[in-house]
């Protein structure tokens, strides 16, 4: 009796162990709200967005007053552990008193990258998660000594034990990037960096928003100049990548091999620039590298979403070398540009049809950047594929509604209005006068036009916002302009640039 007396007691001082712990978990998360929406208002949407927000809580030691801050990955601990540890100490000190330190450090229960060791004779990994499955060690020869191009492509290891690599796509090359007047000058300088003449420009800069083809054509670069000088050693990586690797050489005192490694290299290609803030030493050692490299005639391609002048967190004298030579801003792919990737991409899934109307619908719907249109594409055609249907207008509709519904802004007739009066420099008032002028009724009729092609409103009421015109007018505008754009290269132009406007 006594021992089921002692198992009841038990059993209700764990039951209020727990509950202790839970309301313990719950003050502490409600603590750190407070604290994270203080430092959203100090460090502003941005950088609370990049590194604070991920934070998750761990446990915290009443015995020694320590609280853990968990992140994701040794990149973001380390960079918040330099920048904010302090700033997140005093702000938990503050919130309650029993908290004496906190310790930042990575979430055990992420699946880690394994070690990776630098040798004097070779250099073995196994990144299976990121970059895949690769091993390379002992006295093999480099990815690219002009033994097998092919090598590079697949992500091998480089001679003396540095990544020559982290993989360079084979169907990222010159001939499959579709190039348009938005991207012409970034594709351009992309192809003079690779040719075998020394380019007259050197670091190259590619500026471009997400999915807009800044990666691919690093990839490019790559394969072109490999074609072109098979022996030469390449070097692509992210931002990212070169800071984990420094800071990895750094630990292990490896920081000559570090640097006589990188600076071997005949073409350094590096994306996602803009995330090499942080760590003074870091930014030093590339500069260091950038100068030495150029020195040698060596060639640099950079890419990045924000211009050189835009980064956050980089000291002067880097965001001087990154825009010393020339910046290739690639603007968003307007609707030509559009239809022309959409209409490359058909002759992989001949011959399955797709109908003139979906493309046009998926090109002037799908605007934010490229990658989501080819993924729109993919993901219709691998539907009707499965399910047996045909491709149709109705069929898009109905399955990429997620992706629509990201893309879709809403232009407006009065936004449409007061661009054009702004192109053909008239008055707003004259889109809803009775003037017949040929210099006030083109442009309106362009503006009917327009406000058809790009809004959801019927003739009625595009009519009404016209100064209450007659539906008919307006269809007779829509079909003259459709008219005119074909027979009068003039005024295709000056649609086309119109659009441009409107959709970017």
């Amino acid at each position: 009796m006594a021992s089921k007396d002692m198992s009841a007691g038990e059993a209700k001082r764990k039951g209020n162990d727990d509950s202790m712990e839970d309301l313990e978990a719950v003050n502490l998360a409600a603590d750190w709200s407070d604290i994270s929406q203080g430092l959203r208002k100090d460090l502003g949407h941005q950088l609370h967005s990049q590194w604070i927000k991920p934070i998750q809580l761990g446990g915290f030691c009443k015995d020694t007053g320590t609280l853990d801050l968990y992140l994701p990955t040794d990149f973001s601990a380390n960079w918040v552990q330099d920048r904010f540890s302090d700033r997140l100490s005093l702000a938990w000190k503050i919130a309650r008193s029993e908290v004496r330190q906190v310790r930042i450090a990575v979430h055990p229960g992420r699946r880690k990258l394994p070690e990776m060791t630098l040798h004097g004779g070779g250099y073995s990994d196994d990144l299976s998660g990121a970059y895949g499955s690769r091993t390379y060690a002992g006295n093999r020869r480099p990815a690219n000594d002009g033994s097998d191009p092919s090598l590079i492509a697949a992500g091998t290891i480089g001679q003396q034990g540095f990544t020559s690599s982290v993989g360079l796509d084979p169907s990222l090359t010159f001939a499959a990037f579709v190039t348009g007047e938005t991207n012409i000058l970034g594709c351009n300088a992309a192809q003079r960096m690779a040719a075998t003449e020394t380019p007259q420009f050197s670091p190259l800069y590619l500026k471009a928003a997400t999915g807009q083809g800044k990666t691919h054509l690093l990839h490019a670069i790559g394969h072109s100049y490999l074609a072109a000088h098979p022996r030469a050693r390449i070097f692509y990586c992210s931002a990212e990548r070169f800071m984990v690797e420094f800071v990895q050489s750094l630990k292990q005192n490896q920081m000559m091999e570090f640097k006589a490694r990188l600076r071997s290299f005949d073409l350094l290609l590096v994306d996602d620039i803009q995330f090499i803030i942080g760590k003074a030493s870091a930014q030093e050692e590339l500069l260091y590298t950038i100068d030495a490299l150029l020195a040698e005639g060596k060639r640099l391609v950079f890419a990045a979403d924000r211009a050189p002048q835009a980064l956050d967190g980089v000291e002067p004298r880097l965001l001087s070398r990154l825009s010393m030579g020339l910046v290739a801003d690639i603007q968003p792919a307007d609707i030509e540009l559009r239809r022309k990737i959409l209409e490359s991409k058909l002759t992989r899934f001949a011959p399955l049809e797709v109908p003139g109307d979906v493309i046009e619908f998926l090109a002037r719907t799908i605007t934010r950047n490229v990658r989501e249109l080819v993924g729109g594409l993919n993901k219709l055609i691998a539907y009707a594929q499965l399910t047996g249907q045909t491709v149709s207008l109705q069929l898009a509709e109905e399955q990429l509604t997620d992706i629509l519904s990201a893309n879709r802004r809403r232009i407006t007739i009065d936004e449409i209005q007061r661009t054009v009066c702004q192109f053909y420099r008239i008055d707003r008032s004259e889109m809803s006068s009775k003037r017949r002028a040929r210099a006030v009724v083109r442009p309106r009729q362009v503006a009917m036009y327009l406000s058809k092609v790009l809004t959801p409103r019927s003739y009625p009421e595009i009519g009404r916002k016209f100064g209450g015109r007659d539906h008919s007018t307006v269809i007779h505008a829509v079909r003259l302009i459709e008219d005119l754009r074909t027979r009068d290269a003039d005024m295709d132009g000056d649609v086309r640039s119109l659009l441009r406007q409107l959709e970017s």
